[in-house]
């Protein structure tokens, strides 16, 4: 059986009923409740007449309390005054927990039948409620020193408690509990399921408290650290200020204010820069976000607003300038030099977007730092080679880490300048992928209708490029974005001419790599011969850059010679640069080469400006084969197919058989295996070195081949011919046969060119073989060769 506490002093079976909202009264607590002074005087008086007892029923905020229930006997102590008018404080001391049934109301007050209702402790319970009783007295102590502890006199009371009832009572009335929870205790009558209530609302407080704790001290330590920030920062802009005379320095919002109003922006960029500069104040000092916004605006203030260099548009000037920095180019300086003259007519820049196309080592690139120095304008240079990312160009939106500007508004603030000369070079080699497509990003900032209102991710607003002169380079047309090809005027640079590079290196390289290599003036000697040895056996190209690193190898050979104290002035013949540079690179004349069956010398054009291309081909015993090797292209390999086609058709003319020919096997092969080959222009150069093998005849050596066959044998048009001719020229070549088509062109062509070669014009292959084979009497008509252009 469970066995009952001690009962408390005997109570009436009758007492007034006092219901309270939302709060509770535990046995043996003391409480000071609410309580209505003009409606309660009657309460007050039955609750006199009944022993100053009374029973109090909490109820929750707007019920009605129940006609059953548990309820607490509570002794009146005293009345005071309450907090507002008509309000006073019942002081009351609870007695015991009561079983009520209400009575109806009389005369205002009403009564319930009560009835005592003890504790129960069950003995097999009286270990669990002892170690209970200590788990609360545990918790109560964690909660020591806390806003929801008890006080040490408090805690030292409840130790001196040895009925686990009555230290459960007092310990839930000294906690602060929900009503629900308050409520659930005073209705539960066995001590040990109340202890078990008691320690679990103890437990979860004292792991709140432990978290509030944490909580605290991060605060505190985030605190600490924010105030540490803010005195240092307070310091830093305090130095910033001293330093830089201005209130807030030059960092601070005042400071930006102040470089705002200095500065003439369009509406557009001066009202986002309103807005950042009030951002400042949204962020503390410690935010990185802060640092992030000074690093915008200063780069934004940064940028050369309003500040353009005068242009000088002399054209004499600009013609000497010109003259004096390169050496031929004519039909390029005539261009540029049209533009000058627009742009003084027209009183600013037309918008014209130049392409230099040409093979390396040309001048591309320095001829528009001429033009810049010609105008007067700074110089920037941007490389586009390998670039795939449109963030290069337009920027990166400041929402990214390590966000910044694209390199165009980068090169215009390191130029300091709203109207530089801008070189995008090697615009041929951009490429494109998931990042997004460069050229589609730079159509934005070359068009002259949408450069005015260009905008950059990371600056956020419209920034005018109407003024930057864009030049763009490209070693070729082929890897150029039609719609970007589309906005650019190309002006062909084509290669030198051994004139030309020897005139050159007189004018411009000798001085240069005298001045580099520390050479003084008149130590060394190089006659022309040198110069055209460099040219012809050591630095085989369209351009001069390899002779430029030839010229400065012979210089730099010199210099140890001063240095090492033998005196000058040096002469460097042809006899002694082989000894300085070592052995050629190239062989030397190609008319040492011999005359053989089955090989024609055909002309190629690659970015690097024109070669000399070997077809050879020979017939073996077989069943009618075609081998193509030398890594052809799939345009070589078809224009070799028509090539053996129209021979097979026209065997009889040549004194060949059709059955002699199905028994052989045809290898054709381009030597130099291991460079891809491809092009239609090469079609005539294989017909003629398959004929020639088929025969038995052979091809001169002096004589070199360049178009494109049809099955019907028309020779049609080829591109790159100046470069093709310039390369045959360089190679000693005396005859070049060339399509028809081509014949225009002749007019352009050096005039070294002209002098020296033989050039031929054809319609149709059958010409092409009267040239290839001296002698033959076929029925085609002569070919027309011209020596010079008409």
């Amino acid at each position: 059986m469970a066995r009952e506490t001690p009962a408390r002093p005997a109570l009436p079976d009758r007492l007034p009923v006092w219901t309270v909202e939302d709060r509770t009264v535990f046995p043996l607590a003391l409480a000071t409740l609410p309580f209505p002074l003009p409606g309660g005087r009657g309460l007050l008086e039955e609750a006199h007449a009944a022993g100053d007892t009374l029973l109090f029923v909490p109820v929750a905020r707007g019920a009605r309390p129940p006609g059953e229930g548990t309820g607490v006997a509570v002794l009146v102590l005293r009345l005071a005054a309450g907090e507002g008018p008509g309000q006073g404080a019942l002081l009351v001391q609870g007695i015991a927990r009561a079983r009520y049934r209400l009575e109806k109301r009389r005369s205002g007050v009403r009564y319930a039948r009560v009835e005592v209702l003890p504790d129960r402790l069950d003995p097999s319970s009286a270990l669990t409620a002892t170690a209970l009783a200590r788990g609360v007295l545990e918790r109560l102590d964690q909660l020591a020193g806390t806003p929801r502890g008890l006080s040490a006199e408090s805690r030292e009371f409840l130790s001196t408690v040895e009925d686990p009832g009555r230290l459960a009572d007092l310990a839930a009335s000294q906690t602060p509990l929900s009503f629900e929870r308050a409520r659930e205790l005073l209705e539960t009558p066995d001590v040990a399921r109340r202890l078990e209530i008691l320690l679990g609302e103890l437990q979860r407080e004292v792991e709140i408290q432990s978290i509030q704790e944490r909580l605290n001290l991060k605060t505190r330590d985030e605190m600490d650290r924010r105030q540490r920030e803010y005195y240092l920062r307070q310091q830093l802009e305090a130095i910033q200020a001293e330093l830089s005379g201005g209130e807030n320095g030059e960092t601070g919002e005042g400071g930006y204010r102040k470089r705002l109003e200095e500065l003439d922006l369009p509406p557009a960029v001066r009202q986002v820069l309103e807005k950042e500069i009030a951002r400042l104040q949204r962020f503390g000092p410690f935010s990185e976000e802060l640092s992030h916004l000074r690093s915008y605006l200063d780069l934004v203030f940064e940028l050369p607003w309003g500040v353009v260099t005068e242009d000088n548009l002399d054209l004499k000037a600009a013609r000497e300038n010109l003259e004096r920095d390169h050496y031929g180019l004519e039909k390029v300086k005539e261009r540029i030099l049209e533009h000058l003259a627009v742009c003084r007519l027209k009183g600013g820049h037309p918008g014209t977007l130049f392409c230099f196309v040409g093979p390396p080592g040309v001048g591309k690139t320095s001829l528009g730092r001429a033009i810049a120095r010609t105008l007067g304008r700074k110089f920037v240079r941007m490389s586009l080679g390998g670039v795939r990312d449109e963030a290069e160009i337009r920027g990166h939106r400041r929402t990214y880490v390590g966000a910044m500007p694209g390199r165009i508004v980068q090169g215009i603030r390191n130029a300091g300048s709203m109207n530089p000369v801008f070189v995008l070079d090697e615009v041929d080699k951009m490429g494109s992928d998931w990042r997004g497509d460069p050229s589609s990003a730079l159509l934005e900032a070359l068009d002259p209708e949408q450069n005015r209102e260009f905008v950059d991710h990371y600056l956020g607003f419209p920034f005018d490029l109407s003024k930057v002169m864009f030049i763009a380079t490209a070693n070729t047309l082929e890897g150029i974005q039609p719609a970007f090809l589309d906005r650019l005027e190309v002006l062909e640079l084509h290669g030198y001419t051994e004139e030309e590079k020897v005139a050159i290196a007189r004018r411009h390289l000798l001085p240069k790599q005298a001045a580099a290599q520390g050479v003084p003036p008149g130590a060394v000697e190089v006659p022309d011969e040198t110069l055209k040895l460099l040219c012809r056996r050591y630095t085989r190209e369209a351009g001069v850059r390899n002779l430029d690193r030839a010229v400065e190898s012979l210089f730099r050979k010199v210099a140890r010679r001063l240095a090492e104290g033998e005196k000058g002035p040096f002469r460097l013949t042809p006899r002694e640069v082989p000894t300085l540079l070592g052995v050629p690179r190239f062989p030397e004349d190609f008319r040492l080469r011999r005359d053989l069956p089955g090989v024609a010398t055909g002309l190629a054009w690659t970015e690097a400006g024109g070669e000399l291309l070997f077809v050879e081909a020979t017939a073996i015993p077989g069943g009618n084969a075609l081998t193509l090797t030398g890594q052809l292209g799939e345009v070589m390999r078809e224009s070799a197919q028509a090539a053996l086609t129209y021979i097979k058709e026209h065997l009889e003319e040549w004194g060949l058989k059709a059955k002699d020919l199905a028994k052989k096997d045809l290898h054709v092969h381009v030597p130099e295996g291991a460079i891809p080959k491809d092009g239609p222009s090469a079609g005539i150069t294989i017909a003629v070195a398959l004929l020639s093998t088929l025969t038995g005849r052979k091809v001169p050596r002096s004589v070199a081949f360049s178009g494109e066959i049809t099955l019907r044998g028309e020779v049609l048009p080829v591109g790159g011919l100046r470069e093709k001719l310039l390369a045959a020229h360089r190679a000693g070549i005396a005859t070049a046969v060339l399509p028809w088509g081509n014949r225009h062109e002749a007019r352009e062509l050096p005039a070294s060119v002209v002098r020296d070669m033989r050039l031929v014009w054809v319609r149709d292959v059958s010409q092409v073989f009267r040239v290839a084979f001296p002698g033959w009497k076929g029925k085609a008509g002569k070919a027309r060769a011209l020596s010079r252009p008409r």
